[in-house]
C-alpha cells in the first residue's frame, strides 16, 4: 500500500514538472514539437512590457503611482492606429503620435493632482475605463468605422492596409526561427530605458523629479516647482505607456478588437508588475520585462488540461511578493544594525 502510494505520488510530480512547470522554466525554448519556438515571441512581447514598466517605474521613482498605464497604453494604440490605419503615414510618426496620446491621458491625472490634490490613483483608474471604451466605440463606431473590418470583426490588418506603417522586422540572424515575428521596437525599448536612467540620475531635471518625491515640502523650499514636476512626472509617465501601445500595435501581427476588448490590456497593468521587480531601476526594467515576458510564454505551452495559463501569473506573482518581502526585512535588518551601532557609541 506504501509503495503504491510512493508510485502514485511520484507520477504526480513527474507530470507537474514535465507538463507544466517544464515549460514555464524554458519559456520560448520550450519544444512542442518538431523545432522550439525560440525567443521570438518573448522579444516581441517584451518591447511594450518594458515601455509600460519603465511607465510605472518613472512615476514611483517620482514619489506617484501611475497605476493609468494600462489607459494610456490603450490611447497609445488609438493613436498608432489612427495615424496608421486612417491617415496611412510611416511608423515612426504614428509612433510619435502614440506618444501624444498617452502624453495627454498621462497628463491629465497629474493636473487633478497638482492642482487640486486628487490622488492620482483615483484618477488614472477612472481615465482607464474611459480610455478603453471610448476608444472601442470610436474604432467599432457600430461596424461603420473606416477603422473596423467587418470581415475580421477586428481592425484592419496593418500590413495590408498600410505596409509603410509598420515597424521593420528584424534581419534574419542565422535561423527563421531565431528572431521572427520580433522588430526593432526592442531596440527602440532599451534605448529608451537607457535614456530615463541618465535624465534621472545625471541631469538636474532628473534630479528636481526626484526630490519632488521624495519630499514636496523639501523639494518647494528649495525653489522647485512642485506643481509643474507632478504634471511633468505623470505626463513623461503617460508618453513611455503609450509608446509601449505604438510598439505592441504597429507590429503587424496585432489586430485591436473593439468588440471583445472589454478587459484593460494586460500589458498595461504587468508594468506594475515590471517596476516592482526592477526597484522602479529603468535598467532592471529591461530584465525584469523580459523575464515576465519569458515565463508568461511558457505558461500558454503548458498542458491546459492539467494547468490554466494563469499558472505563470500566480508564479510571477510569488516572485513579486517575495522581493517585496526581501525588501521589507532588508530595511528593518538595516534598522536594527543601525541601533545597535548607536547603543555601541552611547
Amino acid at each position: 500500500m506504501l509503495k503504491r502510494y510512493e508510485f502514485t505520488l511520484g507520477d504526480v510530480l513527474s507530470d507537474a514538472y514535465n507538463k507544466g512547470f517544464k515549460a514555464v522554466l524554458q519559456g520560448g525554448w520550450y519544444s512542442m514539437g518538431d523545432e522550439p519556438l525560440g525567443p521570438r515571441n518573448e522579444i516581441a512581447d517584451a518591447a511594450p512590457l518594458i515601455m509600460t514598466g519603465l511607465s510605472v517605474a518613472f512615476a514611483f521613482t517620482t514619489g506617484l503611482f501611475n497605476i493609468g498605464a494600462a489607459g494610456q497604453f490603450t490611447l497609445g494604440v488609438f493613436g498608432a492606429l489612427v495615424f496608421s490605419l486612417v491617415l496611412k503615414l510611416p511608423w515612426y510618426i504614428c509612433m510619435l503620435a502614440a506618444i501624444l496620446f498617452g502624453a495627454v491621458w498621462g497628463a491629465i491625472p497629474g493636473f487633478f493632482k497638482a492642482y487640486f490634490n486628487v490622488n492620482e490613483v483615483i484618477t488614472s483608474i477612472m481615465f482607464n475605463w474611459i480610455g478603453l471604451y471610448g476608444v472601442n466605440t470610436i474604432m467599432y463606431g457600430g461596424g461603420n468605422s473606416i477603422m473596423f473590418s467587418t470581415n475580421d470583426s477586428k481592425t484592419f490588418r496593418l500590413d495590408v492596409i498600410s505596409p509603410q506603417s509598420k515597424i521593420p522586422d528584424l534581419s534574419e540572424l542565422g535561423s527563421r526561427y531565431f528572431v521572427q515575428p520580433a522588430t526593432i521596437a526592442i531596440f527602440f525599448a532599451v534605448i529608451i530605458a537607457v535614456i530615463l536612467w541618465v535624465m534621472l540620475n545625471k541631469t538636474t531635471f532628473g534630479y528636481e523629479l526626484k526630490a519632488c518625491g521624495h519630499s514636496k515640502t523639501a523639494a518647494r523650499y528649495a525653489g522647485i516647482n512642485e506643481k509643474r514636476n507632478i504634471i511633468l512626472s505623470m505626463t513623461i509617465a503617460g508618453a513611455l505607456a503609450g509608446l509601449g501601445g505604438a510598439l505592441y500595435c504597429l507590429s503587424g501581427s496585432v489586430q485591436w478588437n473593439p468588440q471583445d476588448s472589454t478587459a484593460l490590456p494586460a500589458v498595461g497593468f504587468n508594468g506594475i508588475s515590471v517596476a516592482l521587480l526592477a526597484s522602479s531601476h529603468p535598467i532592471g526594467s529591461i530584465f525584469s520585462a523580459l523575464f515576465i515576458s519569458h515565463i508568461t510564454m511558457g505558461g500558454t505551452k503548458m498542458d491546459q488540461s492539467i494547468f490554466p495559463k494563469e499558472v505563470a501569473s500566480i508564479i510571477s506573482g510569488v516572485i513579486i511578493y517575495l522581493c517585496a518581502f526581501m525588501m521589507l526585512f532588508k530595511n528593518r535588518i538595516a534598522r536594527l544594525f543601525t541601533r545597535k551601532q548607536k547603543g555601541g557609541i552611547i
